[in-house]
């Protein structure tokens, strides 16, 4: 076992010669931390500052953390989230400026002195892999050159032996110390899935947005694109229709089909427009869409609607196929005979009500449009509740946030 280790170790050090650039990029970084922790050295070995260098640290934590995160950045591009400000009298209550005064008050001073033990054996390997020449250049006859004479083989053994694990031994402290600053210097664990989970809500949020701009993209696309050019057609197949009076018989059926088809793939259009994103929620507002919603349905809706405060596109286009989607499944399910609908803002939420007086029963866990509108309003971080017992009522509640 241990031939293997030092086989495995002497193939990596011939890989990764003490000229590399890796090497010299890990030497560089452990010689810039000596700096930052000589006042505690200095404390160590003189006591009457100990407290003072005590307090310099508890005081100067986040300018230190602030240049030990530059220096993993600058000198090993291994970047640290910054932790989160704290001020006044909490900030030594917190377990992120404890880690932090552990570091740099024990942590990294230990680490240095790692660093500083890898320096001087790369000096020493040095000095000893050019020992003949040292004593080649010394006068021939000299006490020195005579003691160095019969020792010189098993120093510079020794000095090649320290040139060859030098690239472990300063790769080795270097990854020490940036495993030392994640843990210590960065955010903990809840602080990291904290901010995980505000990246993936901000990542939500634009890709709704996202959504919501392609929905109104294709349905303009479609209705000054598509929608006007059946229009002109069925226009045109129309006027065929009621000028061309000595064609044969079988001509003109021909145009009335084609003029018929026309026309239903126009209403067919315009019903995949509306549902994509109607023209009249950006023209005129929530109140006036969901206007068109109650007018159109094919049951009596009573609309009670009364918005204080602004609310987002998003939200507002949310808001609407909700009521869309409740509607439709009123009419297909419930047997009712009429429905409110009662929409409201208050405390920067908007509030949906939609209360049928059908059969009841309605189960989110048993279809797919209830799941539809949950998960609808789960997409702009809203909440959906049904209360639907057997017989009757059935009234969802939903909640949204009026701005994302």
């Amino acid at each position: 076992m241990p031939s293997t280790t030092l086989r495995r170790a002497l193939v990596r050090s011939l890989r990764r010669p003490p000229w590399s650039s890796e090497v010299r990029r890990d030497v560089r970084f452990i010689a810039a931390g000596l700096p930052l922790a000589l006042p505690v050295w200095l404390a160590v070995t003189e006591s009457r500052m100990l407290f003072a260098v005590l307090a310099a640290v508890l005081l100067c934590t986040r300018p230190l953390t602030a240049l030990q995160r530059g220096r993993l950045r600058a000198l090993y591009g291994v970047e640290i989230p910054p932790p989160r400000p704290v001020t006044g009298s909490r900030r030594l209550l917190l377990g992120l400026t404890w880690r932090q005064v552990l570091h740099h008050l024990v942590v990294g001073p230990l680490l240095a002195a790692g660093a500083l033990a890898v320096l001087y054996g790369a000096g020493a390997a040095v000095v000893l892999t050019t020992l003949y020449g040292w004593i080649w250049l010394m006068p021939p006859g000299t006490a020195l050159r005579s003691d160095l004479a019969g020792t010189d083989v098993a120093l510079t053994v020794i000095g090649v032996a320290l040139l060859v694990a030098l690239p472990w031994a300063a790769e080795a402290t270097a990854r020490l110390e940036v495993w030392a600053a994640r843990r210590l210097l960065g955010p903990d664990r809840a602080e990291a899935l904290e901010r995980r989970v505000e990246e993936i809500t901000e990542s939500r949020a634009g890709l709704v947005d996202a959504v919501d701009a392609e929905r109104r993209r294709i349905e303009r696309d479609l209705h000054d694109g598509a929608q006007q050019r059946l229009t002109s057609l069925a226009m045109n197949l129309g006027l065929a229709r009621r000028t061309l009076k000595d064609v044969p018989p079988e001509v003109m059926q021909v145009i009335v089909d084609a003029h018929e088809e026309a026309q239903a793939a126009i209403d067919e259009l315009r019903d995949l427009v509306r549902g994509l994103h109607p023209a009249v929620l950006e023209d005129r507002g929530l109140d006036a869409a969901l206007s068109g919603i109650a007018a159109r349905a094919p049951l009596p809706v009573r609309l009670d609607v009364e918005l204080s405060e602004p609310i987002a596109p998003t939200v507002e286009a949310v808001a609407y196929f909700t009521v869309s989607e409740a509607l439709t499944n009123v009419a297909k399910h419930a047997r009712a005979e009429q429905v409110d609908v009662s929409v409201r803002t208050t405390g920067g939420r908007l509030r949906l009500v939609v209360s049928d007086d059908g059969v009841g029963g309605a189960d989110a866990s048993r279809g797919t449009g209830l799941t539809g509108l949950r998960q609808r309003a789960g997409s702009v971080d809203g909440s959906l509740s049904v209360l639907s017992p057997l017989g009757g009522p059935t009234t969802i509640t939903v909640e949204l946030p009026c701005v994302l």
